[in-house]
């Protein structure tokens, strides 16, 4: 079995910021590179591997736990000075081990979908990106080991996420402007979603670990996953594989809404279409191959990765995507180099990546849009030693992308995007005794975009530059050794995308004839979140509250234009028209609250040993336009859902009920969705044997097979949930 114990790139056409980030960089990386790899190379403790660490049941920000041992959790996305998850300001969540296991679907959006304020855009069951507290899009930052993932999900729904939760160690999720580590782009949340793709502890032997599952209903999923890792102590290598195939969707009823086929019936001759969701069936794949070189004090390492896509939508019945992204990443870590540096650094972080990635959208056999993106991402983080009792990290971020769309269905021209950053964050104890803690954090972000019209009459040449400023201060109070408090204020800046500037065109997943802004101004907002947690041995419970006040919030709205195939303005209604739709900066508010909690109800009921916990969680989330009253689009209504979780041993067992209140806030011309409630049910079996470890589990999801619609989904009039199904799986580590 083995066990973990605990880059630098030049840029092109740099900006002042983007070069004095490169310096700073280069400056950094030279002065520790050499005193690093002479640091002491004995091995120290193992710590817990990811995979194997129980999401604690104690911590209710912590996703659906098996019964098991607690372990001390550290999340560094929140935080980069690695604090403990019931030290965190920011409310956070984390997914991992047989939670994740048991919990995965073939998307992020869906795995993520009942953490408390995180919901999807679920574009069918192939594409679905997080929403959280009612944002989503640009302004959700989904990274892969805290770097960059370079793709086009944001351009579009039906733009799939080219990360697959079977190769998921772990899953961090950010909840409130992460900005100031992250940037303006992360001014919702940032989820995180962790591997060991790149070893960062060292490794002595041989392990590994084996998923396998398949679904009857539902997709009908067949899944299986493996990686091997192998090391002598210093040199670790590790290497992974991944493929799932899933058939067209089962669903409860008709795929249209009992609302849209009574306002749009069907062409006589033409025939709804009823218990299977056409056209979403799915295979990918990848895989990935890494190594590193590690010490008692840091690592350095590389990695490959290779994720292959190709599936349908709900949106065009004679439509495939295929999707393909290569990434190449550096990353490394040099720890306790006070010594080396005058005591002023005693640490630091760097990652690298370069990502291909290709998007061809496929029409009876040919190729109608390709999109491309190619770009490189960079991060360097300094932990300076001790000023008085603050401790903190200094950091900067720069990459560069390319961009391009091109066919009959490129409504956005090609661009190319320059970004540069730095940023700060800082943790001070207020009291000796550490109950009360402030943490402060500012980031400095430069972009330029240049887009080139190509030929295309509908775009033309253009360029903008933005800088933009985030900062925080959030405070942490431990009333006593059960309660604590925390407040966060932000403000935070985000600058407009490519397509929020310069898109003109048929945008067939939104079916809207899209606008951009080329004068668009930042989106600016304030935020200010409080909380409360409890913990007593066995119990548990967080509640936050947050209000957000933007000023230009960039928003798509309904010009009450339409225009034909060729662009041209005609009559709203007319044949084969497509409504305008425009980005435009608005004023806007959202609000709402997370709540989730634990309690042990019994135990020593049947044995000696079991439990039976009850667990609750609520979220609500409303937005409006502050100048019209109007509702925000897409925003998920009121959640409730409680769950009894039982253990016995090796034995677990999970009952979980999800409601969702009816949503009838919604903009003019949007549909509202009704109510619904689904019943789920895991049963878990845990075993050792010949030096493994094998977690079996059964389960079913909607088993009273309700049809139900997500009120976040541009599709929730043609592609409801899944129907009722069932997933048999098991997951061995060795």
């Amino acid at each position: 079995m083995s066990n973990r114990s605990h880059p630098k790139a030049s840029a092109p056409r740099l900006t002042p910021l983007a070069a004095f980030a490169a310096s700073l960089t280069a400056t950094v990386a030279t002065a520790f590179a050499a005193p690093a790899a002479l640091a002491q190379t004995a091995t120290p403790p193992a710590a817990p591997a990811a995979d194997t660490a129980p999401a604690t049941p104690a911590t209710p920000a912590t996703a659906d736990a098996p019964a098991g041992a607690t372990l001390r959790e550290v999340v560094v996305t929140a935080n980069p000075l690695g604090s403990d998850l019931n030290d965190m300001v920011a409310p956070v969540s984390t997914l991992g081990g047989d939670a994740l296991a048991v919990r995965q679907a073939s998307t992020l959006g869906e795995t993520l979908d009942k953490l408390p304020g995180v919901s999807s855009t679920y574009f069918g069951p192939n594409a679905s990106r997080p929403v959280i507290r009612g944002l989503d899009g640009d302004r959700i930052k989904v990274l892969q080991n805290g770097g960059t993932t370079v793709d086009a999900s944001t351009l579009s729904y039906d733009h799939a996420v080219p990360v697959d939760p079977l190769v998921a160690e772990r899953i961090e999720v950010v909840r409130g402007p992460a900005a100031l580590m992250y940037g303006g782009n992360a001014i919702g949340g940032v989820v995180n979603v962790i591997d060991n793709r790149i070893p960062k502890e060292p490794i002595e032997g041989i392990g590994g670990a084996v998923d396998a599952s398949a679904t009857a209903g539902g997709d009908q999923a067949r899944n299986a996953s493996a990686l091997i890792e192998a090391g002598n102590g210093k040199f670790a290598v590790h290497a992974d594989a991944f493929a799932r195939k899933t058939s067209d969707l089962r669903i409860p009823g008709f795929a249209r809404s009992d609302r849209l086929r009574a306002a749009q019936p069907l062409p006589e001759g033409e025939t709804e279409a009823y218990g299977r969701l056409p056209n979403t069936s799915a295979e990918q794949q990848g895989g990935s191959l890494g190594g590193s070189y590690t010490w008692a004090d840091g690592f350095v390492g590389a990695n490959y990765s290779a994720y292959r896509n190709e599936y349908g939508t709900p949106a065009e019945d004679d439509v495939r995507l295929k999707m393909r992204q290569d990434r190449f990443a550096l990353e490394g870590e040099a720890r306790n180099l006070a010594g080396n540096t005058g005591g002023w650094i005693e640490s630091v972080k760097g990652k690298f990546s370069y990502t291909d990635y290709e998007h061809k959208e496929i029409e009876d056999g040919e190729t109608g849009t390709i999109f491309k993106n190619r770009g490189w991402d960079a991060r360097l983080e300094a932990k300076h030693a001790r000023i008085g009792n603050m401790t903190g990290v200094i950091g900067t971020q720069f990459g560069h992308t390319d961009f391009s769309a091109l066919g009959e269905e490129a409504f956005v021209p090609s661009t190319n995007t320059d970004n540069a950053a730095l940023f700060v964050f800082e943790e001070l104890p207020l009291t000796a005794s550490g109950d009360l803690k402030l943490n402060l954090g500012g980031r400095l972000d430069h972009s330029s975009i240049k887009a080139s019209a190509n030929g295309n009459d509908r775009f033309a040449d253009a360029s903008r530059s933005f800088n933009a400023t985030s900062a925080s201060a959030g405070l942490l109070y431990k009333v006593n050794p059960l309660w604590s408090l925390t407040s966060n204020l932000s403000y935070t800046e985000r600058a407009p995308t490519f397509y929020e500037l310069y898109a003109n065109g048929p945008h067939v997943a939104t079916g809207a004839w899209e606008l951009g802004d080329p004068n668009a101004n930042k989106e600016r907002a304030t935020s200010i979140d409080l909380g409360v947690r409890f913990k007593s041995g066995e119990h548990s419970a967080s509640v936050s509250g947050y209000y957000s006040r933007f000023a230009n919030y960039l928003a798509l709205t309904s010009t009450g234009r339409a225009r034909d195939e060729a662009g041209d303005v005609v009559a709203a209604g007319s044949p084969n028209s497509l409504p305008e739709f425009q980005y435009l900066g608005v004023p806007a508010t959202l609000y709402g609250f997370e709540a989730e909690g634990r309690t042990r109800l019994l135990q020593k009921m049947l044995t000696t040993g079991d439990t039976l916990d009850f667990e609750a969680r609520a979220d609500y989330v409303r937005g409006e336009n502050r100048d019209t009253g109007e509702p925000l689009p897409r925003l998920a209504p009121l959640r409730l859902g409680g769950a009894l979780v039982y253990g016995a041993g090796p034995w677990g067992a999970r009952v979980d009920v999800t409601y969702a209140a009816k949503q009838t806030r919604v903009p003019v011309n949007d549909t509202p969705t009704d109510a619904y409630t689904l019943l789920s049910l895991a049963l878990t079996y845990k075993f050792k044997t010949a030096g493994t470890q094998t977690l079996v589990y059964l389960r079913g999801d909607n088993l009273t097979n309700q049809d139900a619609r997500n009120a976040a989904s541009i599709l929730r009039d043609i592609a409801p949930l899944p129907g009722r199904s069932v997933k048999v799986g098991f997951r061995t580590t060795f």
